[in-house]
């Protein structure tokens, strides 16, 4: 049997590593959920737990989706994604606002995860973003401040391929090669307060 080709494993990869972690994190949520329930844990440190151990979850499952492997006719719930992205920014200074009708391709939303990835970088203080996909996919925020690494950045319009990538920018690898592969082109736009992703 051939070997899948090196981007197909990396994702194989990403989609292994996600699904053995999500059974875990979904049993330690329920238990957390029975200790509350029956009164026998309660007060700021079990909330923090109950939420710590939420975000985890969700940040699975956003991992999986963007990382993972994504078959072109496997489509992906909108109350799916809209829960993952709530379950993120639960708490937090980003708001997400998925205004994508109705369930997308799962490659589709790969796409757009990656692209959020990115966008989340230059949000340290928080911020809304919006997302849209008519008539083109459009990831696009707003912030007063904003942190933007120029050369991250020139990866995405391909003035600086060569840049150095760490873990924790792989995205920024990542999300120009899928865009290649979608046969599309990717813009990016920033401005003061503003930042966009359009492909």
């Amino acid at each position: 049997m051939p070997l899948a080709p090196p981007d197909d494993l990396t994702a194989l990869l990403g989609s292994r590593i996600c699904h053995d972690l999500i059974s875990p994190l979904g049993a330690i949520g329920n238990g957390v959920e029975l200790l509350m329930m029956t009164g026998a844990a309660q007060g700021p440190e079990m909330a923090l737990i109950s939420e710590s151990v939420t975000n985890a979850s969700a940040r699975i499952r956003f991992f999986r989706i963007a990382y993972g492997l994504a078959s072109p006719g496997q489509p992906v719930a909108r109350s799916e994604i809209r829960s993952i992205l709530d379950d993120m920014t639960r708490g937090g200074r980003l708001c997400i606002d998925w205004q994508v009708a109705g369930d997308a391709p799962r490659p589709e939303v790969k796409l757009a995860f990656l692209a959020l990835q990115c966008i989340e970088t230059a949000l340290p203080h928080g911020g809304r973003v919006i997302v849209t996909n008519a008539p083109v996919w459009r990831i696009e925020a707003k912030a007063e401040k904003l942190k933007v690494d120029p050369n991250l950045w020139a990866r995405l319009d391909g003035s600086s391929p060569g840049t150095d990538i760490s873990a924790s920018h792989v995205q920024f690898a990542l999300l120009p090669d899928e865009i290649r592969r979608s046969g599309r082109k990717l813009s990016v736009e920033i401005d003061s307060g503003h930042i966009a992703i359009s492909y």
